[in-house]
């Protein structure tokens, strides 16, 4: 079985951008504990100051784990995706991850968003240092925008790893394209209250549970 995640160029790509995202999160940390008492989880929710404090971290790459890189990997080859979507690129360590299974699935289409200029930047160089940037389109904008036309007809996998507080909406863009099966990934998940209530509600049309410290794993029934 073709594995490109745990091959040149790939996984040494990765190695290096884990390694940097562990000593640049020594200044996010400090940057948090400088803030008042409260003030990260009021802006880690906010559905209006989200442009502004993400901004501020624009020089963070806010990676998932690696953990969680390898299950996003894991549950896209076992789903054969072949299509997947992704609210919040940034450097693109977890866009590299998908569409590393993308590829081993034997192609297919990644379309992601970032509104961080210099960060679509940074995606770009890494996804074609990695061999990948021809199975991924980077959206740069709002994705409440950019997520809201020219969506592929049936989605596979999504991961949700932008503004907390953006998790329920930017579903609902997705939701009536996803197949039934399809799978959801959110990141960070406990900071969207709202959207926990929507996929864990008996009856919703979900099956989800939590993995993890903090990530929630959904699935499209029906």
């Amino acid at each position: 079985m073709t594995d490109t995640l745990t091959s040149a160029p790939v996984a040494p790509l990765l190695d290096r951008l884990f390694a940097e995202a562990d000593e640049a999160a020594v200044g996010l940390r400090a940057m948090a504990a400088a803030l008042p008492s409260g003030e990260l989880a009021r802006l880690m929710r906010s559905r209006t100051d989200y442009l502004e404090f993400y901004t501020r971290l624009k020089d963070q790459p806010l990676p998932v784990s690696r953990a969680t890189g390898t299950l996003l990997y894991m549950l896209a080859r076992h789903a054969r995706a072949r299509v997947v979507v992704e609210f919040g690129t940034s450097f693109g360590l977890s866009t590299l991850h998908l569409a590393a299974a993308l590829r081993d699935n034997g192609g297919g289409r990644l379309v992601t968003c970032e509104f961080e200029p210099s960060k679509v930047v940074r995606a770009r160089a890494n996804l074609a240092a990695g061999g990948l940037a021809d199975l991924v389109e980077i959206r740069e904008g709002d994705a409440l925008q950019t997520l809201r036309a020219d969506l592929p007809e049936s989605i596979d996998l999504v991961l949700l790893d932008g503004a907390k507080a953006l998790y329920p909406e930017i579903l609902a863009l997705l939701e009536s394209r996803l197949r039934p099966g399809a799978l959801v990934v959110a990141d960070n998940a406990d900071d969207s209250p709202d959207y926990l209530a929507r996929v864990r509600s008996p009856g919703g049309g979900w099956l989800s549970t939590p993995f993890g410290d903090d990530v929630e794993v959904s699935m499209r029934l029906g």
